[in-house]
């Protein structure tokens, strides 16, 4: 059973479904089972394939559905909005979650917390990122989708509205991109050996 509501204008469906939070709690045990696990390997495995997800559908959206959606006509992008933001809004804050808790547990049970300076610079430089990350996704880009994923439902949705929301969003997905990058960077340092 689904959550789904028809948009009578357009004659879609909007769905919000309930596998969607099933897959979101199934990730959130896996991080739980990673961290309270003996295994480095898998909880490694687990930071890094949420981050990857992660990284790879912001920088996805950002640069390549961001300015292909600008250009469509609002009906097309209505669309194509309302089946993107209810995956999305779920999606993006659970791999945002699992990413930076299992990333800190790994930094913990690495030794990287315990660093000194100036080598500890680099673990300050990635824990301000994954804070600017996460206020950014859970409190600008969750509430746009809800915003928009709401209008959507309406018949008649205001499309100044949605256009106005889908810019900022589209803006901060972009610093999410950069950011996600800058990101990669100190990661791969980690990898190298600090």
């Amino acid at each position: 059973m689904s959550s789904v509501a028809v948009n009578p204008a357009a004659g879609q469906k909007l769905a919000l479904r309930p596998s969607y939070f099933i897959a979101a709690a199934a990730a959130l045990v896996v991080m739980i089972a990673a961290i309270v696990g003996p295994s480095l390997w898998f909880l490694t495995w687990v930071h890094i394939m949420s981050g990857v997800l992660w990284t790879g559908i912001d920088l996805f959206l950002g640069f390549v559905i961001g300015p292909i959606l600008r250009r469509l006509p609002f009906e097309t992008r209505r669309a194509v909005i309302g089946q993107l933001i209810p995956k999305t809004m779920v999606l993006m804050p659970t791999l945002s979650i699992v990413t930076g808790t299992a990333g800190w547990f790994l930094a913990e049970r690495t030794g990287y917390l315990q660093l000194g300076y100036p080598e500890f610079w680099w673990v300050a430089a990635a824990l301000a990122i994954l804070v600017v990350l996460t206020v950014q996704g859970l409190g600008i880009l969750t509430p746009i989708n809800i915003l928009v994923y709401l209008e959507m439902l309406k018949p008649e949705p205001d499309s100044e509205k949605v256009t106005r929301w889908m810019k900022t969003y589209v803006r901060v997905v972009a610093i999410q991109g950069a950011m996600q990058v800058a990101m990669i960077v100190i990661m791969a340092r980690f990898g190298a050996g600090l």
